[in-house]
């Protein structure tokens, strides 16, 4: 049936409102508790699930659960999201892990958990999504700290299993069915705040298998290859919705021997491989890390941020042209007790990390965002490492708001394309 150019004006605005109406239809019901719902992967980038795309601004707060679990402390959580909400931050990396008999574990035993401390992490969550900030969940540390693969191993040896170091604990059968009943528990967890399992929440950005994988007695990479590949799969069986990410520091191993000597100083991979690993099945986004000052040092500033600016310009071309997946910088930072330590070093090195990301998410490239380490709120100064950034630092802050405006900025012109593209 033709339609007049009158009728047809009519039929297309009716269409137009339409299409606008479903669209905040659509919208309306993401947003209810979290803008966008739940991240995900496409291409080099992330889009939510309306399509718009998504880049990353994040720090680290790796405390959160532990804060979170005693009531003269909680507030610490509030205080660090309303500073990150500040900042323009939309990430936050934290720990998803607390294993042993210490106060405050999570997981005081082998699959036994202390309820009050799982109710802080739900607490973490459900007030992430109040801020619009979302949340990356470390499932298991590779060093001491808060247990990580050492408890696992001393509670494999209380078992009479014969553990020469800790590196078995990616090839023993007990530790690794440990590790999966972990991550079943976590992923599978109903916060008591929200009534909505982790696996379903839009506040988790996605989860990452290990804190800076390592396994030294196979440099080969190996073993570590076998144990992602198997875990990689298993979080995936439980939640196909969220990213999952490794957790490496980034080091090049064996499979691009070209490539390691871009690695910190004679760093031989410490049997991890970032493109090797990263090509696993089921990894959505690689991770990198790095730390010039505690890489290199005996070198001057000027060469400690030479090498961080190779160090990520090659971790984005490698994404971007061999792994064809986003990367982003989970961990990055300046530590303030260095001798001859100035702030403007700091925020040199902030710039180096953040232009070259923004100029590959510009140009389409895999720089997908950066978390720099660590976020602290004012009261929390005695859990400053070194590289704690308080929102009082305005030199910094102003860094760190000058890359949150710009990416805002230029993603809100990418959404306001993609819609443009959806109505017409």
């Amino acid at each position: 049936m033709s339609l007049s150019s009158s009728s047809m004006g009519k039929h297309m605005i009716t269409l137009i409102s339409f299409s606008l109406l479903t669209l905040v239809s659509v919208i309306g019901v993401v947003t209810a508790d979290l803008k966008g719902g739940i991240i995900q992967r496409s291409g080099l980038g992330f889009v939510d699930e309306i399509g718009n795309p998504f880049t990353v601004q994040g720090a680290n707060v790796y405390w959160l659960m532990v804060q979170g679990a005693s009531p003269s402390t909680r507030n610490f959580v509030d205080a660090v999201y309303s500073d990150a909400q500040t900042l323009g931050l939309n990430l936050i990396r934290t720990w998803a892990f607390n294993d042993g008999t210490t106060d405050g574990a999570l997981q005081t035993a082998p699959g036994v958990y202390d309820e009050s401390v799982f109710q802080a992490l739900d607490y973490a969550v459900a007030e992430a999504a109040k801020y619009n900030i979302r949340l990356i969940m470390s499932l298991v540390n590779n060093f001491d700290n808060y247990g990580g693969r050492s408890q696992y191993a001393k509670w494999a040896v209380n078992k009479g299993e014969v553990m020469p170091n800790t590196d078995f604990f990616y090839n023993n059968t007990l530790t690794r069915t440990w590790y999966k009943n972990h991550v079943k528990t976590v992923l599978s967890r109903v916060n008591t705040i929200t009534g909505v399992a982790y696996q379903d929440d839009p506040a988790i950005f996605g989860w990452e298998l290990i804190n800076e994988a390592q396994c030294q007695s196979d440099v080969s990479g190996n073993t570590l290859e076998a144990w992602v590949q198997e875990m990689a799969s298993y979080v995936k069986s439980i939640d196909g919705k969220h990213l999952l990410e490794i957790g490496l520091e980034g080091y090049y191993g064996s499979s691009t021997p070209d490539r390691i000597s871009v690695n910190p100083l004679s760093y031989n991979g410490y049997g991890t491989d970032f493109i090797r690993l990263n090509q696993i099945a089921n990894i959505d986004f690689a991770s990198v890390h790095s730390y010039p000052d505690t890489w290199l040092p005996d070198k001057s500033d000027d060469e400690k941020l030479y090498f961080l600016q190779t160090w990520v310009n090659q971790h984005i071309k490698d994404a971007t042209d061999t792994l064809n997946m986003p990367v982003m910088f989970c961990e990055f930072g300046k530590s303030d007790q260095v001798s001859g330590y100035q702030p403007q070093m700091r925020e040199q090195l902030y710039s180096t990390v953040y232009n070259s990301v923004y100029s590959s998410i510009t140009k389409g490239g895999a720089g997908a965002g950066t978390l720099f380490w660590q976020l602290l709120p004012k009261g929390m100064e005695s859990w400053d490492d070194g590289f704690g950034v308080f929102a009082s630092d305005s030199s910094l802050v102003s860094t760190i708001n000058s890359q949150s405006s710009r990416l805002t900025k230029f993603m809100a012109s990418k959404s306001t394309k993609s819609r443009r593209r959806l109505l017409f």
